[in-house]
């Protein structure tokens, strides 16, 4: 109502003003931060049909003044019309007003944390209007139903065959074709793409001429077809070891426990699966091994004869030599290696490689938690020497990501990333054309749900990533390349990479911030014949939770970038959940069929339901849903774990541990439980249908994740800088990990390095507190 009044008295003021005014137009720009002034002078005679209400698609102009200059005298005739056109538009206005009124519909506007805002804000969570600049209106319930209507089995199946094409290596011409294909998808729906090139190294296939090979003492056991990207390459002889899954603890009972085997020089025998090839890899070199041979164990693997194992070592993601950098043709790259490169050779082998191997070797007889398929089991005496040849070549090769924009209404800078790999070293069937596939169907849908309508308050970004199974490189680098602007536009990665790997349980890994938000899509996408939802058939959302792991395609927008990101997939319900056809020659459509019963695309569609609900509440509300309070509850575990662990060492009566004090690190937590606190309580008092203050609040939401990266660390030694699921000493978890070492005597305890873990943990978790607040005035300053 009070809209129309002022435009009734801005048209008065208009009629009874003088021949001049001049017009101070305060508008906010893009980021929210500051504003810029318009002075527009005006004489008689100017055209009338200029608006005056101040209202620009996307953002509202609040301030809006004429003042007078030189005013002519009023006689009474004028006077008495005057104030006639001043009463009719003071009735129309009324009428107008109240008409306007009992129509409009509250938008949605519900708190991140789940508190439900006063005034106008107070809504159904489940029937909530889209707010539409146009003043039409969707109902919520409506719109879910019609993005799942509008998804397709068949447009799902017709992607699959054409996504699911052999030899789709990273910059190869298969590859480069299916980006153009997509890039012309996304034209022909009218999404702006665009193409981001870079230029990186890529491990290729060895000359057929000079294979990668493995010696038993004078005995050839093998040659392989396949390779582990970025090892290196030459030949090394040492005593071959065998070390179950090769994990940092397994390597330490082969030294260091009851065998006492010295891993210096030797040549380590792992079995795939567990953790990652790179990390197995990495825990090798750490103890001075000089070659790596992974291989697939019929207890893991089940038909495992058939395989040949991919992978990459780079602990790490993206082109391990331009460390921090974006591999464009333009940049000057320095003579630089990541940190994340083992620097010794690796290869895997098949089942039957294996076999030979271990049947050959002396020595001790392995544990019982070391065996697994094989008759024998021996860790290997001094006369077991294996030599490995590793010939692979680097080639400087050019890959291209491929982009599309849906773009959002009110806050068209601000948008959600839903991304798929392409490439794949083989078939990839589950790997990447699942994800491919749905990537471009929800493209599909969206942009028939604006046509039909809607009009989301943010963009939505779709991406088709390349060189992922190197190691997230085309993510990594377009991340690298836009790192300093992205936190400030992007508040959400969407993975669709491996979304269907089985069936009859689910998983997934996401930032805290996301859990509400999952948690509550999956109460509402429902299986079609059950009618029960995902979260009732599967258990609770702590049961289907795990750590997103360093090969996940989400892990560098989570720990590299500090944007919430979330990956899910449907998976087995049996013990051993994980897909085994993943990184082999055998991860095709038969064996996709064999893992699912048969329903790929039933789940396909199940998956896109998922990942297009949370992309539309997160562009629908008027305040993000992402939930700050979660992390309040990941500190308060992370320092109770830390503080506990300084009382044992004070018990222990370690040298000089009464210099570690936890009172601020304690303080630092409550400092961000009284700030996420204090952000609902803004959010409640605030005027949700006020779109320059939603976006004041949502700035300071979407920092929330970005300033747990640790600004202490080089982003070019540490690129995982986050302090909660990062990787480096600047985690919380090393530091916790530090304090239990020095209770159980693996390590002596080093005052310095703690007080300094300490203080940047302390200031990381108090500068979020600090930014999260709000205005400076608002800033707790009790620590």
């Amino acid at each position: 109502m009070a809209g129309t009044f002022d435009q009734a008295k801005m048209k008065f003021s208009k009629i009874v003003n003088s021949r001049s005014y001049t017009r101070f137009n305060q508008s906010q720009n893009p980021d929210g931060e500051s504003s810029r002034v318009e002075v527009k002078l005006s004489v008689e005679g100017e055209e009338e049909e200029e608006e005056m209400d101040g209202t620009e698609q996307g953002h509202v102009q609040r301030n809006t003044y004429m003042r007078s200059s030189h005013s002519r005298p009023l006689n009474k005739w004028r006077t008495l019309v005057c104030v006639g056109v001043v009463l009719a538009v003071f009735c129309v206005g009324l009428l107008i007003g109240y008409s306007v009124h009992r129509k409009s519909e509250s938008p949605s506007c519900s708190s991140p944390d789940g508190v439900q805002p006063t005034k106008k804000a107070q809504t159904n969570q489940d029937v909530q209007p889209i707010y539409d600049v146009s003043g039409s209106s969707m109902d919520w319930s409506d719109l879910v139903k019609l993005l799942n209507d509008k998804l397709s089995s068949k447009a799902i199946e017709d992607n699959l065959r054409v996504y699911s094409q052999g030899d789709r290596n990273a910059g190869s011409s298969v590859d480069n074709k299916l980006g153009d294909n997509i890039h012309g998808i996304f034209t022909k729906l009218n999404m702006d793409p665009w193409v981001d090139e870079h230029y990186v190294k890529l491990p290729q296939h060895p000359n057929s001429t000079k294979p990668n090979k493995v010696r038993f003492g004078s005995e050839e056991i093998g040659s392989s077809g396949v390779f582990l990207a970025y090892s290196e390459t030459g030949e090394k002889e040492g005593r071959v070891v065998y070390a179950n899954y090769g994990e940092l603890a397994d390597l330490q009972t082969v030294q260091d426990g009851e065998y006492k085997v010295n891993l210096n020089g030797s040549v380590v025998l792992m079995r795939a699966g567990k953790i990652s090839m790179a990390q197995k890899v990495m825990n090798a070199a750490k103890m001075g091994a000089v070659a790596a041979l992974i291989y697939p164990d019929p207890a893991d693997y089940k038909t495992s004869k058939e395989f040949e194992l991919y992978g990459h070592v780079h602990l790490g993601s993206g082109d391990p030599y331009t460390p921090g950098f974006p591999s464009f043709n333009h940049t000057q790259f320095p003579p630089a290696k990541s940190s994340g490169l083992p620097g010794i050779l690796a290869q895997t082998i098949t089942t039957d490689m294996a076999s030979k191997i271990l049947a050959k070797m002396g020595g001790n007889n392995a544990s019982d938690h070391f065996k697994g398929g094989f008759t024998s089991y021996k860790l290997g005496s001094e006369t077991d020497k294996v030599a490995v040849s590793v010939n692979n070549n680097l080639v400087d090769t050019k890959i291209h990501n491929v982009f599309g924009v849906i773009k959002g209404n009110v806050d068209p800078d601000r948008y959600v990333v839903i991304g798929a790999q392409r490439d794949s070293f083989s078939l990839g069937y589950a790997k990447s054309a699942v994800g491919t596939s749905l990537l471009l169907e929800l493209a599909r849908v969206f942009t028939e749900l604006k046509k039909d309508g809607f009009k989301p308050k943010r963009s939505i970004v779709f991406a088709s990533w390349t060189a992922g199974d190197f190691g997230n490189v085309g993510v990594t680098e377009w991340l690298e390349g836009y790192w300093s602007s992205l936190d400030r536009k992007a508040f959400t990665y969407i993975s669709l990479d491996g979304v269907v790997t089985g069936v009859g349980s689910f998983r997934a890994s996401a930032s805290p911030l996301l859990h509400t938000l999952l948690q509550n899509t999956l109460k509402k996408v429902k299986y079609p014949v059950s009618g029960s939802s995902l979260l009732q058939s599967h258990g609770n959302l702590s049961s289907l939770l795990t750590t997103m792991q360093m090969d996940d395609a989400a892990y560098p927008f989570l720990a590299f970038s500090g944007i919430p990101s979330v990956s899910f997939s449907f998976v087995s319900s049996q013990a051993t959940a994980d897909y085994e056809f993943f990184g082999t020659n055998k991860d095709d459509k038969d064996k996709l069929d064999l893992a699912t019963g048969k329903k790929v695309v039933e789940l396909s569609l199940l998956a896109a339901q998922v990942a297009g609900q949370m992309a539309l509440r997160l562009v629908h509300d008027h305040i993000l849903k992402l939930d700050i309070t979660k992390y309040s509850s990941v500190i308060n575990e992370q320092v109770h774990a830390i503080i506990t662990g300084v009382n044992i060492l004070k018990g222990d009566k370690v040298d000089k541990i009464e210099s570690v004090s936890t009172e601020w690190l304690n303080a630092a937590k409550g400092s961000f439980s009284r700030a996420a606190a204090s952000l609902a309580t803004d959010i409640r008092n605030s005027d949700l249908d006020d779109i320059e203050m939603c976006r004041i609040l949502n700035n300071r939401i979407m920092k929330v994740e970005h300033n747990f990266l640790s600004p202490y660390v080089s982003l070019r030694d540490v690129p995982f800088r986050h302090i909660f699921f990062g990787n480096g000493w600047q985690t919380a978890n090393d530091l916790e990990k530090y304090l239990k070492d020095v209770h159980e005597n693996k390590t002596s305890f080093d005052i310095d390095q703690v007080l300094n873990k300490f203080a940047l943990l302390t200031w990381n978790i108090q500068g979020c507190a600090n930014d999260l607040a709000g205005d400076i005035w608002d800033l707790d300053n009790e620590i």
